[in-house]
């Protein structure tokens, strides 16, 4: 059986426990701490990083995009019958979204207001680049049917979603089609079993606690749209 390395609210880890989910491949899981990576780990994660994804014959493959493609390649891809361009074009998109997870995770590790703004305008930035792109008839990001992109802007969405249920500020706040794609995607289940039981809890410890989103004195609602970047 397949086995991910993880630390658990790594949304790079998402995305492959996404893919597999979406194949119907079992796979198990191990957690660790960043904070005190143990020496096994560090031998087979030259980068240092999760996931690493372990094959049944024992290689320990790390970095998220070289996961995705082996997933493809050995258990068959979420979309058989694309052409090798529709395919080269969702892969580009589904980098777009992986080079946007650390920018969120920044966002909202915010502390001080300034940086939350010039944070935040960033990755509303790159939410409307998206929304250029989605169609008003399609579910998803280019047809009723998931894909390879809708994986990879899966861990954006739903910590998207988890911020606006607990503080009130929508990153997707004048994106209609961002937002409706994010409810498709929410409700399909794609995001069903891809984190850890404590996941919520843990996120919003991080940050909803102790940062910008998570001040109480500071309500972020639709009247701060013009300050804070999102209503």
């Amino acid at each position: 059986m397949l086995k991910i390395i993880s630390f658990k609210i790594c949304p790079f880890v998402q995305r492959v426990t996404a893919a597999l989910n979406a194949k119907n491949i079992p796979y198990k899981i191990e957690y660790i701490s960043l904070k005190n990576k143990p020496e096994w780990f560090l031998d087979i994660a030259p980068n240092g990083q999760v996931p690493v994804l372990i094959t049944e014959s024992g290689t320990a493959l790390f970095e998220s995009d070289a996961i995705i493609e082996y997933i493809e390649d050995e258990f068959g891809a979420i979309e058989p019958q694309i052409t090798n361009e529709q395919r080269a074009k969702d892969r580009a998109w589904s980098y777009l979204a992986t080079k946007n997870y650390l920018l969120q995770c920044g966002t909202m590790a915010s502390k001080e207001e300034a940086i939350f703004k010039q944070k935040s305008a960033k990755l509303i930035a790159e939410f409307a680049k998206v929304e250029q792109q989605l169609s008003t008839d399609s579910k998803f990001f280019k047809s009723n049917n998931l894909s390879n992109v809708d994986i990879a802007w899966l861990p954006l969405l739903y910590r998207a979603a988890i911020v606006k249920a607990h503080t009130g500020c929508d990153f997707l706040c004048g994106l209609p089609k961002m937002q409706k794609w994010q409810t498709s995607l929410l409700n399909s289940g794609a995001a069903k079993h891809t984190t850890s039981d404590d996941f919520e809890a843990l996120f919003i410890d991080l940050y909803l606690t102790n940062t910008y989103l998570g001040n109480g004195e500071k309500e972020l609602s639709a009247n701060d749209c013009d300050q804070v970047h999102c209503c």
